[in-house]
């Protein structure tokens, strides 16, 4: 591959793909010069929290908010990384258990490594879109099962929790005395059609509700995310309360970032408006290219950055893989990287220049017509 170039159809930091970034609104929102003083709060500066809080009301028709955040129900963290830390350090004992959804992100597998704690697995089935599949999801519980993880639209396979499914995972959580995780940092990029409220406002059961900067303004150098606590009074009190605790002691989330949140947060609507024109355009490419190709079909997403091609299994989709990027210089994911159940998946990036996808796109598609 020396010398050939690389069409790279993983590219997901939109801070090196080709976005334009309101530079000056930017920089002088961390110009801020009580940035000079430290002044610690555990559960991060109030300002940050509330505009945390006003970024649920101020959409509140779609993310089905029933009521307000308050904002002492919020904790400030470094990246979503770090408020999943916290939470399994809060929820479990070494060896416990939580159950995440397959296919869904690789980065979960690392954390409970980290913090001494188990996986479990549901299943994500596709039938003309995808769905939970309840009855694996219950079997799947243990005595040491501590919390159901949802990821809210999946990565990658782009779905939403359905509102009947949200309903039945509350319901077995709150029978269970299990806590809810959700990862909504992609709420914010669903179809036009799609209606997805948040887990922040869940009342059945306790629940964690994960979101931040780095997709909902594209911008994940700045590195500040946070924690909603909800759920019955006395759980969620209980849980943010110790959560506090675990918070103090590392005081992790920078005063600049802090202070700057509010204005990082009103610029989302245009870093919002080019993600997904370019996730538009770069679909509409892609679904024009394979309708052509009888080897190749795209499953149905509902939101999210990234598409699932099916493709003829000839081999594993790691190997797969590393054929397009010797032949054709291509490079995508393999479905298996996101725990797909077997080969003939590969996963594409929507964010990736448009000029870079299209190139990729033509080669995997001769790729397999060859």
């Amino acid at each position: 591959m020396s010398g050939k170039p690389i069409f790279d159809l993983t590219a997901s930091n939109p801070t090196t793909c080709g976005f334009a970034y309101p530079e000056a609104e930017i920089l002088s929102a961390l110009s801020d010069t009580r940035a000079l003083f430290y002044s610690p709060e555990s559960k991060g500066m109030r300002s940050a929290r509330e505009a945390a809080a006003n970024y649920y009301k101020e959409a509140r028709g779609f993310r089905g908010a029933r009521g307000e955040i308050d904002p002492e129900r919020i904790i400030l963290t470094s990246g979503t990384s770090e408020a999943y830390s916290y939470i399994l350090r809060l929820l479990c004992e070494p060896g416990d258990e939580i159950l995440v959804p397959a296919p869904s992100y690789p980065l979960f597998e690392y954390l409970a490594d980290l913090n001494d704690v188990c996986l479990g697995h549901y299943p994500l089935l596709y039938d003309h879109g995808w769905q939970i599949d309840l009855e694996s999801l219950r079997v799947a519980l243990t005595p040491r099962t501590q919390a159901i993880l949802v990821v809210h639209p999946n990565n990658p396979t782009g779905s939403f929790v359905k509102p009947q499914e949200a309903e039945a995972i509350s319901a077995i959580a709150a029978e269970r005395d299990l806590a809810i995780v959700s990862d909504e940092v992609f709420l914010d990029f669903a179809n036009a059609e799609v209606r997805a409220p948040s887990f922040a406002f869940e009342e059945g059961a306790l629940a964690f509700t994960l979101s931040g900067l780095s997709k909902i303004s594209a911008l994940p150098q700045m590195k500040l995310a946070w924690t909603v606590v909800s759920g019955p009074a006395a759980l969620a009190n209980a849980a943010i309360g110790r959560l506090e605790i675990i918070a103090d002691t590392y005081l992790s989330p920078g005063t600049p970032v802090q202070l700057a949140l509010p204005k990082l947060l009103a610029i989302r609507g245009e870093m919002q408006r080019q993600l997904k024109e370019r996730v538009e355009s770069n679909l509409n490419y892609l679904d024009a290219a394979i309708s052509k190709n009888s080897h190749i079909t795209r499953l149905e997403r509902e939101g999210g950055w990234y598409a699932i091609l099916r493709v003829p299994s000839m081999q594993s989709d790691e190997e797969l893989v590393i054929s397009l990027l010797e032949k054709t210089g291509v490079l995508v994911h393999p479905g298996r990287f996101f725990d797909s159940p077997r080969d003939g998946f590969l996963v594409v990036s929507l964010i990736a220049p448009e000029t870079e996808f299209a190139g990729g796109v033509r080669r995997v598609l001769e790729y397999f017509a060859a």
